[in-house]
């Protein structure tokens, strides 16, 4: 792979341009408008056309304007739709932005004619020839996109940190913002004049259809990370970022693999991004499928373990014997879970919580502390749930054993307090 200036300047320009569109991504996605961002990035195309035709030039300047113009009138017929029509806003935003974005691409080839304007380069974007377009700045030759891009960037930047409080509160709840004097529809066409101008900043790079990646894609990453706001718009940013990236190294090694030259970066930056966005779906600690996955295995089998020290420690007592070895078949059966019980048994031996001898398993005095904590727990749940909230039906046992699995030493003693210091429970057998 060879890699020169022109490349550097690709990624750049890539990197600027994710990033500006996932800052405010970020707000799309929590406000679950991220449509509403598809919807914007193909209805400006009109703007667009007409800002060509009238002015016969493609400067930065007719165009932002024609494009906030026609942002921020979709905003409106979206929402006039879905207020006097009664569709839901999904319909609504289908009805506008489909509509807008034919007159768009027939306004489009009309102005092609006039001026010099390449329609493909509208939806597809040219990021590999915007190193080309440079314009001096600080006595160096910058890519004319890498400003536009950057201006938007910091402009962007800007917005969020000046009004993070109510973005905040108006993403989540405009009604509560309303009641605290923030101006919630202020804070709407303010912002989605913002998303408008940023598509536009990001057509030269990626075009309209592959700006909604970046719109929408490290933002929704970046949430099944983190429920923190501040978090997630960095992390968004990161994700951007590297799907700038790996999109352009991808783009010029990966083709060669099956005999290609190279491919379209805009393209691959955008499916870098599907695939950063797939790894967290399926890996992310919280959210992840398989994250999950992997959190309620390892859940359901401390829960096991838990059952067997518990288990244990009733058989202990019930013999009346300072060590009551309990073979590893009689808790298979008892707990009705196979290898589960084989593998936590070797686990619990590990940690020292049990001891073994030919297949029969006791409570070392290290496990008898655990299991004390949670049959007191246990039987501190019993006795609350039937002498404090009158529950005393058979399964009041079920919901005592699901509670003592996250009880910890604070609920411990709050529930002692509630339920009176209790020295049984309601079967009468004694609370550790």
């Amino acid at each position: 792979m060879e890699w020169t200036f022109i490349d550097t300047w690709i990624v750049a320009v890539g990197a600027l341009s994710a990033a500006a569109c996932a800052l405010l991504g970020n707000y799309l996605v929590l406000r679950r408008m991220s449509m509403m961002g598809d919807a914007i990035s193909h209805a400006v195309l009109p703007g667009l056309a007409v800002a060509f035709l009238v002015t016969g030039s493609r400067d930065s300047l007719p165009m932002l304007l024609g494009a906030i113009l026609i942002g921020v009138v979709t905003t409106l017929l979206i929402q006039s739709i879905d207020r006097l029509s009664g569709l839901d806003r999904g319909a609504s935003m289908g009805v506008v932005f489909t509509t807008l974005f034919a007159i768009g691409l027939i306004l489009i080839r009309q102005a092609a004619d006039h001026v010099d304007l390449d329609p493909s380069c509208v939806l597809y974007g040219a990021i590999e020839l915007t190193p080309l377009d440079t314009m001096l700045l600080f006595g160096h030759d910058i890519p004319r996109a890498a400003v536009t891009s950057g201006m938007m960037l910091l402009v962007n930047a800007i917005f969020v940190i000046a009004f993070f409080k109510e973005l905040r509160i108006t993403a989540f709840d405009p009604n509560l913002a309303t009641t605290m004097g923030i101006n919630a529809n202020l804070m709407h066409y303010g912002f989605m004049t913002l998303v408008a101008a940023t598509t536009v900043a990001a057509f030269e790079s990626v075009g309209s259809i592959l700006v909604i990646a970046m719109l929408i894609v490290p933002g929704a990453a970046a949430h099944l990370m983190t429920d923190r706001l501040g978090n997630m718009l960095a992390l968004s940013i990161v994700f951007a970022i590297l799907s700038a990236v790996l999109g352009h190294v991808g783009a010029i090694t990966i083709p060669q693999w099956f005999g290609f030259q190279d491919t379209s970066t805009a393209g691959m930056m955008a499916l870098t991004t599907g695939l950063l966005f797939l790894l967290v779906f399926l890996f992310s600690p919280r959210y992840g499928v398989i994250g999950r996955a992997l959190g309620q295995l390892h859940l359901g089998l401390s829960i096991v373990g838990d059952d067997i020290l518990g288990f244990l420690y009733r058989y202990q007592e019930l013999s009346a014997l300072e060590t009551a070895p309990v073979s590893i078949n009689e808790l298979q059966n008892a707990l009705k879970a196979k290898s589960t019980v084989r593998l936590m048994a070797w686990r619990l031996l590990r940690q020292g919580l049990v001891q073994s001898s030919k297949e029969m398993l006791s409570l070392t005095n290290k496990g008898e502390q655990k299991a004390k904590g949670l049959i007191r727990s246990h039987r501190l749940w019993e006795t609350y749930l039937c002498n404090v909230m009158g529950y005393c039906d058979e399964d009041v046992h079920r919901h005592a054993h699901h509670f003592e699995h996250v009880t910890d030493s604070r609920l411990q003693e709050k529930l002692r307090e509630v339920t009176g210091s209790p020295d049984f429970d309601p079967h009468q057998r004694s609370i550790p």
